[in-house]
């Protein structure tokens, strides 16, 4: 608290604010209607699935072995002391083909200036880790590091990060696996599209 206090309170109310604005824009898909959202959610969830697959082709069978998946879309600002993460996305039972549209969101503190926009997978290792995750929301308080590798350059790319029962999967926009950094982010239904 004390950093805050040796803030000048204009850079502290211009951080707030901007924070403030990511959330409350970002954290909806993009599109006028609900099937609009939708439509898109469903499109990101192609896109990153086919990226996924030519950069770990095994994937393919893994999916389709799971109990289901979720594929999010996720954008994060981090501007001096404050940093905002806020996404979309669709869980998919692959007994029943339901589909659950879904939120996420994180705050957090930390120095640092920047946006970073990202895509995951999360594959479910059982029909409860699912149910748990769709029904009851979902908050990560740590984070896990998976292997990196950017175009040609790095080690090989295992982007597998186990937690609670799940496998993540984490894309940049570049198509870069990176880290997956789950620390304190929220998912949950979204109520407007389910």
């Amino acid at each position: 608290m004390q950093a805050f206090a040796r803030l000048p309170s204009t850079l502290f109310n211009l951080a707030t604010l901007l924070v403030t604005a990511v959330l409350v824009t970002a954290c909806a898909a993009p599109g006028q209607t609900r099937q609009d959202q939708r439509q898109h959610i469903d499109r990101t969830e192609q896109q990153v699935l086919t990226e996924l697959f030519q950069l770990k082709p095994d994937l393919r069978n893994d999916l389709a072995r799971a109990p289901g998946y979720a594929v999010f879309s996720n954008v994060n600002v981090n501007l001096l002391l404050a940093s905002a993460s806020t996404g979309y996305g669709v869980a998919v039972d692959n007994q029943t083909r339901q589909r659950t549209y879904m939120k996420m969101g994180e705050l957090g503190l930390g120095l640092g200036f920047g946006v970073k926009d990202f895509r995951a997978l999360f594959l479910f290792d059982s029909p409860e880790v699912m149910d748990r995750f769709v029904n009851r929301g979902w908050s990560f308080g740590g984070h896990a590091d998976a292997a990196v590798k950017a175009q040609d350059k790095g080690a090989a790319i295992s982007g597998e990060v186990v937690v609670d029962g799940m496998r993540v999967y984490q894309l940049t926009e570049s198509g870069i696996a990176l880290q997956a950094t789950l620390k304190g982010t929220k998912f949950w239904k979204d109520p407007e599209l389910n």
